[in-house]
């Protein structure tokens, strides 16, 4: 029998499989994505790590089990340090300096923001997990799509690592038993955030290419 969560992917199938199908998904993992498009991708994903600190920080605080609140601060450490350091590398090779905090977010980028925050805001573990499952979950589900040769430019290759590792891995059936044991008490709200984040990632993956031809 289908758990809690995999029960709300199949009620987000064409969304999530639109994600994790993308076009930018496909560039990415052949190593033909343009230097552009990558860039443009960055910069705004660059832009949730307040958010999404804060959403994890809420976690951590809401948690009902002390292994969880464990689980979760390491997790957070990671993203703090690692992540973090990913993205000035790669915006220096990229050739993107501090001009690019002068780009505004995009309509996606403040809305995913916007639920972070609000599912942090709610103290509901349940919302908060919700968010997490599609967040890591479907960033998983993409980078476990390679399927040949590491593309060979660090941009692409740490990428798509940082999102497919045994770390990684094992993190994401953390959350997914987290959404399973405590989503079911709160389903309607689970149910709600879940989707609102499947959608956002759709339009965010999509808004990569805004401009191109």
């Amino acid at each position: 029998m289908s758990g809690f969560v995999e029960s709300l992917r199949l009620e987000n199938a064409a969304g999530w499989d639109g994600c994790v199908k993308h076009r930018y998904v496909d560039e990415l993992l052949a190593g033909t994505i343009s230097d552009e498009v990558m860039g443009r991708y960055l910069v705004q994903d660059h832009r949730f790590i307040d958010a999404f600190v804060t959403l994890v920080g809420a976690a951590v605080a809401s948690a009902d089990q002390f292994e969880s609140r464990l689980r979760l601060g390491r997790f957070l450490g990671m993203v703090c340090s690692d992540e973090n350091d990913y993205f000035i590398r790669s915006f220096a090779a990229l050739g993107i300096g501090d001009e690019r905090h002068h780009i505004p977010d995009a309509v996606p980028t403040a809305g995913f923001k916007a639920l972070m925050k609000e599912a942090a805001a709610t103290r509901s573990y349940a919302a908060i997990m919700a968010v997490l499952n599609v967040a890591e979950g479907l960033y998983l589900d993409w980078a476990q799509r390679l399927d040949g040769p590491m593309p060979e430019n660090f941009i692409h290759a740490e990428w798509i690592v940082l999102h497919d590792n045994p770390f990684f891995v094992d993190f994401v059936t953390f959350l997914k038993g987290e959404l399973d044991r405590v989503g079911p008490a709160e389903a309607d709200v689970a149910r709600d955030f879940f989707r609102r984040a499947v959608d956002l990632e759709l339009a965010f993956f999509d808004a990569a290419y805004e401009g191109d031809a």
